[in-house]
């Protein structure tokens, strides 16, 4: 009997490749943004989600045995999006925990990347990847973590870069992490080490390190596509570290976003080699210069296939800023202090009024309603999501979708997090993002603030004081 594994990021890199190789054993779940323009065939049944909402994620997992995260969020979407890419990943994340665990599925397959050892400070993109591994299993769900350096392939993130790099420099100046060792792995042999450990029981709640056959510096990297592009190209080594630098011409020269370019420059400090491998999972036999050469086959075949088209520009917004929080509070806490603590530092300006479990925002006078607020379901200790249905500032669809703005407190962590997410403001596009978004973010921080006053005021031992529920 066949099992079914749902897929976040199925329409990804790295998903895309996974799913031809699992529909010949497995029933596949793919979670996509859209499915418009997916066509369902055998084994695969195409599903629309939205990870940053739980609800949506937990029905979208409806019906699997396991479950696979190949989600980044490194390039964001929405048309204004006011959050880290380590937020992002940080809620989705959450949310996808919850929903296998309440799906009673069996297992989540992580690809995360190497995490070297010796070093004590890690790139924010690393740092993020731990942190994701951690919330995965935050919930109970046995997680398999394969943690690969380089996955050497024709879209994705790092190998393009440095084929775009060779592509278009006729001489380059290499600055010393360049001089760092990493392990490189074919894009195939990496979709089969994450194939692999699906259902392996021994294998629940491990990481394993993938690599290839070469442990090489990003120079020899260099080196070797130049030689299989057939391009000569002139190496000028320079003796300083210079990542901030480096950070600005790889995103000039490529092409690349600045959200896609920073965090992956900044990890190429580390050295990424495989460590904790696993006997005949994810040990690479394909040599360095022959997956290239596959990879840019590969790349040729696609841009034969025409050009994407450019999405539409949406004009809804997603905000997520994250702070510290007092001990044992929970989300409901967090969000009857957030209104209460707005009404109380912006009054007259700002007044907050609560009934049931909803909240208004008026401006001035309590009749002049901006933004009503009903909570969509029972708080938990760890989530309290409101919907945003109602006020003069938000613009309701014809289908009376809304915004939410959410409370969440990280599992296993002092840290919460607050989103608006799917929010379309009523106010003219362009004057929103230089008034109400700006004015969002300064209130956020200044809640954080407050919130940090809290916290330090339970660490010293005073009481913390409770939020009204007038």
């Amino acid at each position: 009997m066949r099992k079914t594994i749902v897929i976040a990021g199925a329409s990804g890199y790295i998903g895309s490749n996974v799913m031809e190789q699992l529909k010949e054993e497995y029933d596949i779940i793919a979670l996509s943004r859209s499915t418009k323009n997916k066509e369902g065939e055998a084994h695969i049944t195409w599903r629309a989600c939205d990870l940053f909402s739980y609800e949506a994620t937990k029905e979208a997992c409806e019906g699997a045995d396991y479950a696979m995260f190949l989600v980044h969020s490194m390039i964001p979407d929405g048309g204004l999006t006011q959050a880290t890419f380590e937020d992002m990943d940080a809620l989705i994340a959450d949310n996808f925990a919850r929903a296998t665990k309440a799906n009673d599925i069996e297992q989540i397959v992580y690809l995360s990347g190497i995490i070297p050892k010796q070093e004590k400070t890690l790139s924010r993109h690393l740092k993020s990847r731990l942190e994701v591994e951690r919330i995965l299993g935050g919930q109970g769900v046995p997680v398999t973590t394969i943690r690969a350096g380089l996955i050497i392939g024709p879209e994705g993130s790092s190998f393009p870069i440095l084929a775009k790099l060779v592509k278009r420099l006729p001489t380059m100046i290499l600055p010393r992490w360049t001089k760092t060792e990493t392990h490189p792995i074919d894009i195939r042999e990496a979709v089969q080490a994450l194939i692999s450990v699906v259902g392996a029981e021994s294998l629940y709640d491990r990481h394993i390190d993938i690599g290839g056959p070469e442990v090489m510096t990003y120079r020899k990297m260099i080196e070797q596509t130049a030689e299989v592009m057939d391009k000569r190209r002139v190496l000028i080594d320079f003796p300083f570290p210079t990542i901030k630098l480096s950070r600005l011409w790889v995103m000039a020269v490529t092409g690349e976003p600045k959200a896609t370019v920073y965090p992956l420059v900044e990890s190429m400090g580390h050295a990424m080699v495989a460590e904790d491998t696993v006997e005949g999972i994810g040990q690479g036999e394909i040599p360095f210069k022959q997956a290239v050469e596959h990879a840019l086959e590969e790349e040729e075949k696609q841009s034969s296939g025409g050009k994407k088209k450019k999405q539409p520009k949406s004009y809804t917004v997603r905000s997520i800023q994250r702070f510290g929080l007092p001990e044992e509070k929970s989300a409901l806490w967090m969000a009857d202090t957030y209104f209460e603590w707005l009404g109380r530092f912006m009054y007259p300006f700002i007044q907050t009024t609560k009934e049931d479990d909803n909240w208004e925002i008026a401006l001035l006078d309590p009749s002049f309603v901006a933004l009503h607020l009903s909570l969509e379901q029972e708080a938990t200790d760890d989530m309290a999501s409101f919907a945003i249905d109602g006020g003069k500032f938000v613009k309701l669809s014809e289908e009376d979708q809304t915004g939410r703005l959410e409370f969440r407190r990280l599992p296993d962590s002092d840290e919460g997090l607050v989103a608006i997410h799917e929010f379309v403001p009523a106010l003219p596009w362009w004057f929103y993002t230089k008034t109400q978004a700006k004015a969002h973010l300064a209130v956020m921080w200044l809640f954080g603030r407050h919130v940090k006053l809290l916290a330090k005021d339970a660490e010293d031992g005073d009481q913390v004081v409770e939020a009204p529920t007038n």
